[in-house]
């Protein structure tokens, strides 16, 4: 049966799920409002999961490795896994997850992983650790997922430091994989792009090659409501759902992503997947600044 576990500070109230190790509340207290979307089914009935071992859908639904296909859904199967904890503290949670039977069946790798969860002042920091416990080379992606609640999606505003514009990349709704042949150039002022009526028609905006490091979320009246600060992300993903104009937007850290548009090759040719050798750790984090 999963659980949640709270850190907090004088500024944010932070809890955190054994289900998916998924963060599902950040309250900010000195601006008396819930930072992460509620999980409305209606909507979309997540708050922030992490996506591992894929991030996206994989083209039909398989993969194939080694010559074998594999069937695998949208982002993996980490966010729908119970994590065990592994230890708390006065501002941190670390819960863990280990290949078994079941992820096996799937997905033909050993592996371990660990996601941290920290709190410092109005920064929320989320850690990921993925360890290679095989004796083969793991193939693998990861991602973050976070929702973010916002007054109204048209007008909200989307902030890149120093940019002036952006390469944009869509889903192509027949294959469900990226159209990087059909690139969009977004022109920023000020480094500020404002949400449109249609800007998620094309599902969400990716933007590869490391182009973002960093993006802050406002309302139309230039509150600031969280920045995403993610250093080591190869691609930086935006989404709301598609026709609803719902309260929310996800700003979305990824290391690897969904497949180009077409895609039939091995694993270890899709698109940035990373690998790790037997015994390997990979380490990296993102940070969730909330407010000015």
């Amino acid at each position: 049966m999963s659980q949640v576990h709270i850190i907090e500070n004088s500024r944010l109230r932070v809890t955190v799920s054994s289900h998916g190790a998924e963060l599902c509340s950040i309250y900010d207290k000195k601006a008396e409002r819930e930072v992460i979307w509620n999980a409305d089914p209606s909507c979309w009935n997540r708050h922030a999961p992490v996506l591992f071992p894929f991030v996206g859908k994989v083209t039909e639904g398989f993969y194939t490795y080694e010559g074998q296909k594999y069937p695998m859904g949208q982002h993996g199967f980490a966010r729908d896994r119970e994590f065990v904890l592994a230890e708390t503290g006065e501002s941190f949670i670390r819960h863990c997850l280990s290949s078994d039977e079941e992820s096996r069946r799937v997905y033909p790798f050993d592996f371990q992983l660990e996601i941290v969860h920290k709190l410092n002042e109005n920064c929320v920091t989320v850690e990921w650790k993925v360890i290679n416990s095989g004796n083969k080379t793991l193939y693998y992606s990861i991602g973050g997922h976070p929702g973010f609640c916002v007054k109204q999606n048209v007008g909200s505003r989307l902030v890149f430091p120093g940019q002036k514009t952006l390469q944009r990349a869509a889903i192509d709704p027949k294959t469900a994989g990226v159209d990087v042949e059909h690139l969009e150039t977004l022109q920023l002022k000020d480094g500020v792009y404002v949400v449109e009526e249609h800007t998620f028609d094309r599902d969400a905006l990716i933007f590869d090659h490391g182009q973002v490091k960093e993006v802050s979320l406002e309302e139309a009246d230039k509150t600031r409501l969280v920045t995403l600060r993610c250093p080591d992300a190869l691609s930086v993903g935006i989404w709301s759902p598609v026709g609803k104009q719902a309260p929310f937007i996800c700003l979305e850290p990824w290391i690897g992503r969904c497949d180009n548009s077409g895609f039939r090759g091995e694993l270890r040719e899709k698109f940035d997947v990373q690998s790790l050798e037997s015994g390997g750790v990979f380490q990296t984090a993102y940070d969730l600044v909330i407010g000015a």
